[in-house]
């Protein structure tokens, strides 16, 4: 009788006990989709794209915004089929001819589009920042640059509302003295590096949010140390100006030509302002000039009714 107790005591836990790894293997299928899915919508080290600061509680109608801006834009510099062919040749690059695989590539274009879109906006729980992760043929650096430009030509674009500094970003990689080093190094080499370059006049200017590991003149002593020799440094009359962009534990580099703080450091508010405080200035100037020119005309017509 006793050992029948036992084994009808025994039973319950034995169901227990089946229950809690049905429910642990339950929660181990779950945890795996989440983790991916955090890490697409992070920043990953090798990736290029563009920061974007933005008013206060104003995150979401920013990326909105930006994305139908940075979309026309590139609807306009690139051909079509220059974007499906580049989407080709990276899928073409993944392709190994193992069967298996080939079957992996057909479910999981089922699962997704087959052109990855040029600008993947990133979710961040920093406010007022914004980034956009971007692929060829888009290279940040001169689309930033088309944009900022047309508007403080007055050309007419999307309206951004909120938006405010633009910063393109070349390569990004970990926050850490070698992948800063890593960075460094790729980024730099096409514009300080090249066999016949002549010296050029650098600037390094830095930004570091929500990382405590980078100290600003940390920064700048590597990046400076890796321009190497026969380049100078001149904080207001440049030739390139190198930006760094910390966020976290990710680091970005890029470098931009000698225009930018005439283009307002790249910031579309305030290039914005100024093209319309000129049109203003403008409409304001031939108002005064047609007002100054009804006087004369006064005259004349008095003169010519004193004649006859």
């Amino acid at each position: 009788m006793d050992n029948t107790r036992n084994k009808r005591k025994g039973a319950p836990d034995q169901r227990d006990g089946s229950a809690n790894k049905k429910s642990r293997q339950g929660k181990k299928n779950w945890d795996m989709p989440r983790k991916a899915a955090v890490e697409s919508r992070s920043i990953q080290p090798g990736e290029m794209g563009i920061w974007a600061t933005c008013a206060m509680k104003k995150e979401a109608p920013s990326t909105t915004e930006l994305r139908t801006l940075f979309e026309e834009y590139a609807s306009q510099l690139y051909e079509e089929d220059q974007i499906s062919e580049t989407a080709e040749t990276q899928d073409s690059d993944e392709e190994s001819g193992d069967i298996e695989n080939e079957i992996k590539k057909e479910i999981e274009g089922i699962r997704k589009p087959a052109t990855d879109p040029l600008f993947k906006s990133v979710h961040l729980s920093t406010a007022c920042l914004v980034f956009f992760k971007t692929r060829s043929p888009v290279e940040p650096v001169s689309f930033v640059r088309k944009i900022c430009q047309d508007a403080a030509e007055g050309k007419k674009q999307s309206n951004c509302r909120f938006v405010k500094r633009l910063t393109p970003i070349t390569l990004t990689d970990k926050a850490t003295e070698r992948g800063l080093e890593d960075v460094a190094r790729k980024v730099l080499a096409p514009h300080f590096h090249e066999p016949d370059q002549g010296s050029k006049k650098f600037a390094i200017r830095v930004t570091i949010r929500n990382n405590k590991q980078f100290t600003r003149d940390s920064i700048i002593k590597t990046v400076a140390s890796l321009v190497g020799k026969g380049h100078k440094v001149d904080l207001s009359g440049y030739d390139l100006l190198i930006l760094v962009e910390v966020y976290q534990n990710i680091l970005g580099m890029s470098v931009v030509g000698s225009d930018y703080d005439e283009l307002k450091r790249y910031n579309l508010a305030e290039i914005t302002e100024m093209t319309r405080s000129g049109d203003d200035e403008a409409t304001k100037g031939s108002s005064s000039t047609r007002a100054s020119d009804q006087p004369a005309i006064v005259t004349r017509v008095v003169e010519e009714t004193n004649m006859t």
